[in-house]
């Protein structure tokens, strides 16, 4: 998805970094971004569409960290101080990925509220009966679309942390373990791994979805 393109002079940026941020947003930040033009509907689809984008990339991550677990446990007379290595390399990428999902959403429910808030209160402006309910229809149509979007996220969310519990113990136990015995150990625990991390897709992949068709929804 493009990004909403805006050339803003230098001297406003400056204004705008001297703005204080609180949980990645503010009404201050809200009210800069509105004097060049970009309002919180487009602020939201450009947060969706970058939380979207997060989600895919901790999908390749988690991806790569199984083909790392199984390329060390599925060989033998594995160098095990490289194993241990190429594991928790992989774990720490998998986390940081994580953790950016996470942020992602955070910002993307910042903004919708304040979206949502204000389109509230803008119902109460309006003198023409007909044009308020076709509004405040349009409103609770969005509010739809945007629960069951961010419901498919914390679900994608949620499921990354089961998978990021047994990496992370495999990790440890190969830490504190560097001998034969300690690899034929996680062998058994590949397969399990194996299936949070294909349930973990799953629910990307349908978060991924409900971004896009979200994104295509607001836009028109």
């Amino acid at each position: 998805m493009g990004k909403i393109i805006t050339i803003i002079p230098g001297w406003f940026l400056v204004a705008i970094l001297s703005v204080p941020f609180f949980g990645g947003c503010s009404k201050a930040y809200y009210d800069a971004m509105e004097k060049v033009g970009i309002h919180k509907r487009d602020i939201l689809v450009d947060r969706v569409a970058d939380a979207r984008d997060a989600q895919s990339e901790a999908q390749e991550k988690f991806k790569s960290a199984l083909e790392q677990f199984g390329s060390v446990v599925q060989v033998e007379n594995t160098d095990l101080k490289k194993a241990y290595d190429k594991l928790n390399a992989a774990y720490e990428d998998s986390e940081g990925a994580a953790n950016k999902v996470s942020q992602r959403i955070d910002k993307v429910e910042s903004v919708a509220d304040a979206l949502f808030e204000e389109w509230e209160d803008e119902l109460k402006l309006y003198k023409n009966a007909d044009l308020r309910r076709a509004s405040q229809r349009k409103l609770k149509n969005t509010q739809t679309r945007y629960r069951e979007m961010l419901a498919s996220m914390h679900r994608a969310e949620k499921s990354m942390t089961p998978v990021l519990r047994s990496f992370r113990d495999n990790v440890l136990f190969l830490k504190h373990n560097l001998n034969a015995q300690a690899i034929g150990a996680l062998r058994s625990e590949f397969s399990t791994l194996k299936g949070e991390i294909d349930g973990l897709i799953k629910y990307m992949n349908e978060a991924i979805e409900t971004s896009n068709k979200f994104i295509s929804d607001i836009k028109q």
